[in-house]
């Protein structure tokens, strides 16, 4: 009986000729029989799940399968275009709670780029979080006209991802980790992504430079100088921009290998789309999934394994053998995913001559190991401030009214009149409209309206159940779609002002 067991969703369009190709490869340099033994377990999920109507995209089986070993290996799956159903690459990561999109970018021998033509080499890791952000998928029609995804960061999320680039860092002897934020604009959901970075970097990793990048000037960089740049830890949606424009650094997503670890189930993916064009004619390059194969077999501790195939493929590259999606130019003609496959099978035990071998460091097991935690009897939850004093202060209101701003302000105030609570502010897309503002500001159907104490020494009188009686009145005349207590922690104000207030 194998002694490791590999969950395998081959993927969809591409996906099963690459995994095919990809499996081909392992099985030649010895990976099935590695250890005790590695057996890869085919599970149901993508396209054909999806067909069955299964809005999650993927079996029960597949779930127990990949719980019970804590790895996934997985193709280019396509998610559904209308209907219910959720990108299955997303709801994966999210299920497993692989919190860690890990992505390395470098030149490779025989991939022409812009930079590889200018003899520039670049080597970066990108490591983007994988949870939180917009990703949460949390989205709601507020008005006519209105629509809206919420956005949530958290401190153990974020401390989670930090914590995880600093230690990669030190793996990989990288001195300096850049976060990319953008702080300036989102005051607090990307200020307290970067204030966890600055904490966890000078408690518990003084030896690693830290620097931060507004996100923005961060993209300009990386097309001007990406040689600056060695790691970035980035927020989810801010990652996923950032790593994709990385991979077009050295030939595109056919080129970026990636891994989303998790403290107990880790998936390792091509992150290029299903090309369902090419489909079944047999000319797909695999070298994606081959690179993301070798971070999970280097996962697993068969590091001398990955090594092999790592240094046959950089051989094969490096020989100008190419499928037909990259070096176009080359007086080499294109082979098919067969013939790129048997020329890696042929290079292994040869080691590229242009760049520098992998080597295997002494004393490095070739045997097959999967350590993980204890499995949890209910999802965990994670924490970082326990002992916070909170207190009411107020509320938000978001209306659905088409009303012009001075007149929603007096029918508001007609209908809270008697109320501890008095109207502070009226905002539309985040921008004050009353008890100031210009003329200038066009405004939609969604309003924000701030309730604070009207008497501010009678603070205390404020909470929760005050605020509830407040929306009992406003509903009275009023739709409201949503409502969020403005509360200060340790006296810190929790809650953002408007622009122009």
């Amino acid at each position: 009986m194998a002694s490791l067991r590999i969950a395998v969703a081959p993927g969809d369009g591409i996906g099963p000729e690459i995994m095919d190709a990809t499996l081909d490869v392992f099985r030649a340099a010895g990976v099935d029989k590695a250890g005790g033994g590695v057996e890869f377990v085919t599970v149901e999920a993508g396209a054909s799940e999806f067909a069955k109507g299964n809005s999650r995209g993927l079996t029960d089986a597949a779930v127990k399968e990949i719980e019970s070993g804590g790895i996934l290996f997985k193709g280019p799956m396509e998610t559904p275009k209308g209907g219910g159903g959720k990108s299955i690459n997303v709801t994966l990561r999210k299920l497993f709670s692989t919190y860690a999109n890990l992505r390395t970018f470098r030149t490779l021998p025989g991939v022409e780029t812009l930079w590889s033509r200018a003899g520039v080499p670049i080597d970066m890791v990108v490591v983007r979080e994988n949870i939180e952000d917009t990703y949460g998928g949390v989205e709601h029609r507020l008005t006519n006209d209105m629509v809206q995804c919420k956005r949530l960061i958290s401190a153990p999320g974020s401390e989670q991802i930090h914590r995880f680039a600093f230690k990669t860092a030190e793996s990989l002897g990288i001195k300096k980790v850049h976060c990319g934020h953008k702080a300036n604009i989102m005051k607090m959901t990307d200020g307290l992504f970067l204030e966890r970075f600055r904490t966890i970097a000078a408690a518990e990793f003084p030896g690693i430079e830290a620097a931060d990048v507004i996100v923005d000037a961060l993209c300009m960089n990386l097309v001007v100088n990406p040689t600056q740049y060695r790691m970035l830890v980035l927020p989810n949606l801010q990652g996923d921009i950032v790593s994709d424009l990385c991979a077009g650094l050295v030939g595109g997503l056919g080129f970026a290998p990636s891994a989303n670890i998790g403290k107990h189930i880790s998936i390792f993916e091509a992150v290029h789309g299903t090309a369902p064009d090419i489909a079944g004619k047999g000319i797909a390059n695999p070298t994606s999934l081959i690179l993301s194969g070798l971070m999970l077999l280097r996962h697993v501790r068969l590091v001398s394994h990955a090594a092999a195939i790592e240094n046959a493929l950089l051989a094969t590259l490096e020989s100008g053998v190419h499928t037909g999606d990259f070096n176009k130019s080359s007086p080499k003609p294109a082979v098919n995913t067969a013939g790129f496959v048997r020329a890696i099978k042929d290079n292994l035990g040869k080691a590229p001559t242009t760049v520098p071998a992998v080597k295997v460091a002494e004393g490095a097991t070739g045997a097959a190991i999967a350590s993980r935690p204890a499995r949890p009897t209910e999802p965990e939850v994670i924490r970082t401030f326990a002992n916070v004093r909170s207190k009411v202060v107020g509320c938000d209101v978001y209306l659905d009214s088409a009303q012009r701003p001075t007149d929603l302000a007096e029918g508001l105030n007609r209908l809270t009149e008697g109320s501890p609570l008095k109207l502070t502010l009226i905002s539309n897309r985040g921008t004050q409209v009353w008890p100031t503002g210009s003329v200038y500001t066009e405004c939609v159907d969604y309003y924000r309206v701030r309730f604070e104490p009207r008497d501010r020494s009678a603070a205390a009188g404020v909470d929760q159940p005050s605020c509830l009686q407040l929306l009992m009145h406003l509903a009275e005349k009023f739709t409201i779609c949503s409502y969020e207590l403005l509360r200060e922690f340790d006296g810190v104000r929790g809650y953002s002002l408007a622009q122009g207030q």
